[in-house]
């Protein structure tokens, strides 16, 4: 393996732990990177986390200070609110669109995961992956690869908050009952309906992230 391929891999495991710690919290927010202690830590040299914290940095996952330091980003009421209302908006037109492809194959498949989520609802962590196959199966269907490519973009900033969106039973419950109504409305070919409820359904989410956030910050 050459020295190039070997520094590319090991920048490339830095940055997934790196970045799983950022979006499970596991790393506060405002916390400072230290280079010694993560390389320390992580069992790898200074040159391929350098690496990895350049990339999170671009990906606005840490942020650079003026000082030199690298910190992890603070939770922001402001930037959920923007980031969910453009994530409402590239929703509801996949979900538009998918009313428009959706073949048999892809409503079963559909209606599979909704299955799925049912029975995993109780746990926020399975519920949460469930609800994400989901909305990643009407964006394959809806076929709009910029539609894709900016929502998976917005959905690595989302990461942080999306803990915050189903922590309650209720709030689960809810999502669950949305998901299920927007699948019929994929199902039964009414665009205007999908775009709606899918719109609808991650204003919820935002509504949730930031009910939860203000009441962790209290």
């Amino acid at each position: 393996m050459s020295g190039a391929t070997t520094r590319n891999t090991g920048a490339d495991f830095v940055y997934a732990e790196l970045k799983r710690q950022i979006i499970s919290l596991e790393l506060k927010p405002g916390e400072r990177v230290y280079e010694p202690a993560m390389a320390s830590a992580l069992q790898v040299s200074r040159t391929p986390l350098r690496e990895a914290i350049r990339r999170l940095i671009s990906e606005s996952l840490l942020e650079q200070q003026r000082t030199g330091g690298v910190l992890v980003p603070a939770l922001d009421e402001a930037a959920i609110s923007e980031l969910y209302e453009v994530r409402a908006a590239m929703e509801s037109l996949m979900a538009r669109n998918a009313c428009l492809k959706a073949t048999l194959a892809d409503i079963n498949a559909l209606e599979g995961i909704l299955e799925r989520n049912a029975a995993m609802v109780g746990f926020a962590d399975e519920a949460m992956k469930q609800g994400m196959s989901l909305h990643g199966k009407i964006a394959g269907i809806a076929g709009n690869s910029w539609a894709r490519r900016f929502h998976d973009q917005i959905s690595n900033q989302m990461e942080r908050y999306r803990h915050f969106t189903n922590s309650t039973q209720e709030r689960r419950d809810q999502a669950l009952a949305q998901h299920r109504t927007l699948v019929a409305a994929v199902a039964a070919g009414d665009p205007d309906r999908a775009a709606r409820i899918a719109f609808d359904h991650v204003m919820g989410a935002r509504d949730a992230a930031v009910r939860a956030m203000s009441g962790t910050t209290a």
